[in-house]
């Protein structure tokens, strides 16, 4: 018997249970090939990231990732997590009515990724989500490409802890114990989200395990707390109880606030099913939205569509 498949059974239950299944059958839908409609949304935002920041001519070019300069002389990467294309179904947007998402005219799904970002800055590398890990994730392929090795990854930032944003923290080890991917790596992750998958939420034992592999590089913050390297914490609730956005120079990391870019962003009251505390999720989207635009901020988001910035 494969010494690797107790981790991968447990981990491919984590990630269908979370937040309302995402299924095979889920994610062949989302595979599906897009419409023209789609590729035209795909190259405006890529216009809108080409009007925010510019390009590093010197980053490794990499299929999956885009590297841009910001403000404050920080470089990010996106990386793209999943394999191939990704689109969100029509049913995964009950709040939305069949008019309203007709009119989208792209009736194949929403464009869509999973989706990591790593910054420099300082000489250092933070790392914000980790992705999908032994379910089908990409990072490390693409951190290598980049020349990035995991042990250089100095803290990784959690937006909430949804198994396609915290499972590529472990990898399978002997006997499929789960070991870490991060070694070196300080983890931090809201109190307030920690707490709920600790003590409330049923089926959080990947949850569980993950957080008890790291205890020792684990730190908790609150909503508004400074963090290393100017990050700043900021309540993005809703999708989960603790769910975090988090602002460095002029990005904001915005983890699950939107998955479906081309309908959400001009319908924030609109919400996925994904969505544990819809009300919640829309008043959070609708204020962090424009906190982006007041701000003039560049918004990276985990399902964004590629290359996963948009303002």
């Amino acid at each position: 018997m494969n010494k690797f498949i107790p981790f991968i059974a447990a981990l491919a239950v984590a990630i269908a249970g979370c937040s309302d299944s995402k299924t095979p059958a889920d994610n062949a839908a989302l595979n599906a090939s897009p419409s023209a409609k789609i590729a035209g949304n795909v190259a405006a935002v890529n216009a809108e990231t080409a009007g925010n920041a510019a390009v590093n001519a010197a980053a490794p070019v990499v299929e999956g990732t885009k590297t841009i300069t910001l403000a404050n002389g920080a470089l990010v990467t996106w990386i793209q997590d999943n394999e191939g294309k990704k689109l969100m179904p029509r049913e995964l947007f009950s709040d939305a009515s069949d008019s309203l998402y007709e009119s989208l005219n792209m009736l194949a799904g929403i464009p869509a990724s999973v989706s990591t970002f790593l910054v420099k800055t300082d000489g250092k590398y933070i790392l914000f989500d980790a992705g999908l890990g032994a379910w089908g994730g990409q990072l490390l392929k693409r951190l290598a490409a980049l020349n990035v090795e995991p042990d250089s990854i100095g803290l990784v930032y959690l937006t909430h802890f949804h198994a396609d944003h915290i499972a590529g923290l472990v990898k399978n080890g002997d006997a499929g114990k789960m070991e870490k991917v991060f070694k070196n790596a300080a983890v931090y992750a809201g109190k307030v989200e920690y707490d709920a998958w600790m003590n409330d939420i049923p089926k959080s034992d990947l949850q569980k395990n993950i957080m008890a592999l790291y205890k020792d590089s684990l730190h908790l913050f609150a909503f508004g707390d400074s963090l290393p390297h100017g990050v700043l914490a900021m309540d993005a609730v809703g999708h989960t109880p603790g769910h975090t956005a988090f602002q460095i120079s002029n990005l904001l990391v915005i983890g699950d606030l939107m998955h479906g870019y081309a309908l959400q962003k001009n319908h924030p009251e609109i919400n996925s099913n994904y969505d544990m505390d819809k009300e919640k999720s829309a008043a959070s989207r609708k204020r962090i939205m424009q906190y982006a635009r007041d701000n003039k901020l560049l918004m990276a988001g985990m399902h964004l569509p590629p290359p996963g910035f948009a303002e």
